[in-house]
């Protein structure tokens, strides 16, 4: 009886793993992320509440670049256009000078109207996508108070590998794309390249808008070529080396292009030292530049540079049962040259060290320390940032994670050199006497997983002191009565706060469906005597409530027949904002502009033949959505867009 009975609860031991085990496996809970401690962890064992965009996302997204994917996949994200429709990222109340985009970890140069330039973060390639809300200055500095956005590329697995892929839709709109990899003993090396287009096309208004709309939206052309390089010398040592190029060019005007490139390279050896020891070293370039071309005189006039060179070392050692011990280092020399700063061009050092400690308390408990030093030569400033985050597994299904951590944004040279005439509006100055941004984030978060389901729900509030933005524009002292100097200056509100939670259901059952719920609630608050002083601010605030939604059926039906049928769809609550009725004539006094809701979905299909080809049939917006106003917060939508796509895995035929 007894060896019956210990029988039956081996056997249900083994059951119960077993089911375990395929939890983990239908919802990526098995994958290793590297974003939220800077060391490799599963999913299901990170501290830091975390949202991973798998491989298999990015495909049945159908996504172009980042842009395409996050507003798709991820609640609380909107893309709207800045001046001159330069595209501005809101990610739940900031912005995306606060939230750090990283490619395989490492900065990005470059800004357009203080967001990097989407376009360069194609999904060619793509891995995973890595996504960590709040604060993480602690291990990443500057510019991460809001989140990281960390973006891993692919490495080769088969031993060659050939991809071509193409998709056509509305106003000449065309993506080909391909990747060719390799894989062998001591080296593998993977090639990604990505051309997309889209023509210039004209939107309608309704009459008498509240605020300022457009009627033509900016196409462009762009190419994507990536390559990294692995080099496999002997066990435990690997160098990684990537390069790069970007080219993007964009007509506003028929006789003079704009035209923005990146050139990026970088070099990273990892050697494990021992079981309990290993070391990272890397250096990384990167160049953003913009021009304009004069076609009359064949004159390419680059009128801005970003270009940073960085160093780093880090290094881990595993106590034994205890936790890991991470110890770091940052060196970044970065230069700006642009015709509106002040002087023309500026450089500053920025200098970190950096220490971690994940103490593995217990099976149930774990918890991770981190402090961070940070030195800037420019205004020769230097910020202490903590964090301390928790997890505590209460049982088999169940997962806790907290946190509190400091973040903070150094002003950027832009803020304090610069002297722009914006549009005709007023002249944006800068101002050296900027303060750093600081914020204190506190974030708590559970995870429910059972069966065919999993559950999140995450709840955070953001204090911000001396945020950095703009304020009110006033008339210079000496300006003319008939041509008065109207200036937007840079400054520091005395508080801004930003709280939120976020809840995710999702499901997937064996006969092929699925189905994924996302909800976020935002809310963003300014406190202190400026508070009325910020109409000047040329980026529209959060929309509180947005949701997203997928559903999704995927079978292969027979043994050369697979289909895929998924609709997505977005949700995005109406907004109101404080603004100028007169941008050129201040004095005519504010007005509150309402943006409305809006709601997209698009439908497609996906059909496998073989293992080697792929077509997609979809209709992106497909209850025919046109805003009646086309202003800078609205889709740019004109109507439903039949989109055509193919993919060929040419190895595999």
């Amino acid at each position: 009886m007894k060896r019956f009975l210990s029988i039956m609860v081996l056997f249900c031991a083994a059951a119960v793993a077993m089911a375990q085990e395929q939890v983990d496996t239908t919802f990526n809970l098995n994958e290793v992320v590297v974003t939220g401690t800077r060391t490799p962890k599963l999913l299901k064992d990170t501290p830091a509440q975390t949202r991973l965009i798998g491989s298999d996302d990015i495909r049945k997204a159908d996504a172009t670049n980042i842009q395409d994917l996050l507003q798709t996949e991820v609640p609380g994200v909107e893309f709207s256009y800045a001046m001159n429709q330069q595209t501005h990222l809101n990610f739940a109340g900031f912005g995306g000078q606060s939230v750090l985009f990283l490619v395989d970890g490492e900065r990005l140069a470059g800004e357009t109207m203080d967001d990097v330039d989407f376009q360069r973060l194609t999904m060619e390639g793509i891995e995973r996508i890595e996504i960590v809300r709040g604060a993480s200055s602690a291990l990443y500095g500057s510019n991460a108070g809001g989140g990281v956005i960390n973006i891993i590329t692919r490495d080769g697995a088969r031993p060659w590998a050939l991809n071509v892929n193409a998709r056509l839709a509305r106003h000449n709109s065309q993506r080909y794309g391909g990747s060719f990899s390799i894989n062998r003993k001591h080296v593998s090396n993977s090639f990604d390249f990505m051309y997309s287009g889209i023509d210039n096309y004209d939107v309608t208004n309704g009459p008498s808008p509240q605020a300022r709309v457009f009627s033509t939206v900016y196409g462009d052309k762009s190419l994507n070529l990536k390559d990294k390089l692995t080099l496999r010398l002997f066990d435990g040592f690997r160098l990684i080396g990537r390069a790069g190029y970007f080219y993007r060019t964009l007509t506003r005007t028929a006789d003079n292009p704009e035209r923005y490139r990146d050139f990026s390279a970088g070099l990273r050896a990892l050697w494990e030292i021992s079981d309990r020891d290993n070391l990272e070293a890397a250096y990384t370039f990167d160049e953003y530049d913009k021009s304009d071309y004069q076609k009359i005189t064949r004159l390419d006039i680059r009128d801005y540079s970003n270009v940073q060179n960085t160093f780093r070392a880090v290094w881990n050692h595993s106590f034994p049962d205890a936790g890991i011990l991470t110890l770091g280092s940052d060196f970044m020399h970065d230069y700006l040259l642009n015709v509106n700063l002040d002087g023309g061009s500026r450089s500053q050092d920025c200098f970190d060290v950096f220490a971690q400690y994940d103490w593995i308390l217990s099976p149930r408990w774990e918890l991770v320390c981190n402090l961070r030093y940070d030195y800037l030569s420019d205004d020769r400033k230097s910020h202490l940032t903590p964090k301390v985050t928790a997890r505590f597994k209460a049982s088999d299904y169940v997962t806790f994670r907290m946190g509190y951590g400091v973040g903070f944004r150094a002003p950027t040279l832009k803020e304090r050199y610069y002297n722009f005439d914006m549009a005709g509006i007023w002249t944006v100055i800068g101002n050296p006497n900027l303060r750093s941004e600081t914020s204190h984030n506190f974030n708590a978060s559970v995870e429910w997983t059972r069966s065919h389901y999993n559950f999140t729900a995450t709840a955070y509030y953001n204090g911000v002191r001396n945020k950095i933005a703009t304020g009110t524009p006033y008339y210079a002292p000496q300006s003319s009565t008939l041509n008065p100097q109207l200036f937007l200056p840079y400054l520091n509100l005395e508080k801004y706060s930003v709280c939120g939670a976020e809840a995710t259901l999702q499901a997937r059952w064996d006969c092929g469906f699925g189905a994924r719920l996302s909800y976020a609630f935002t809310k963003e608050n300014i406190l202190g005597d400026n508070d009325a002083n910020t109409f000047g601010n040329q980026y529209l605030p959060s929309r509180e409530h947005t949701l997203t939604a997928r559903f999704e059926f995927d079978r292969q039906l027979t043994s050369f027949y697979g289909l895929n049928v998924a609709l997505h769809g977005r949700y995005l609550s109406g907004v109101d904002n404080h603004e100028y009725v007169d941008y050129y004539d201040i004095s005519r006094g504010t007005q509150t502009v309402h943006y409305p809701a809006y709601t997209l979905w698009k439908l497609s299909t996906s059909h496998r033949l073989g293992k080697a080809l792929s077509i997609t049939l979809a209709l992106d917006n497909l209850f025919n959505y046109r805003p009646d106003y086309y202003y800078l917060n609205s889709p740019v939508t004109d109507g439903t867009n039949f989109q055509l796509g193919l993919s060929l895995d040419i190895d595999k035929l």
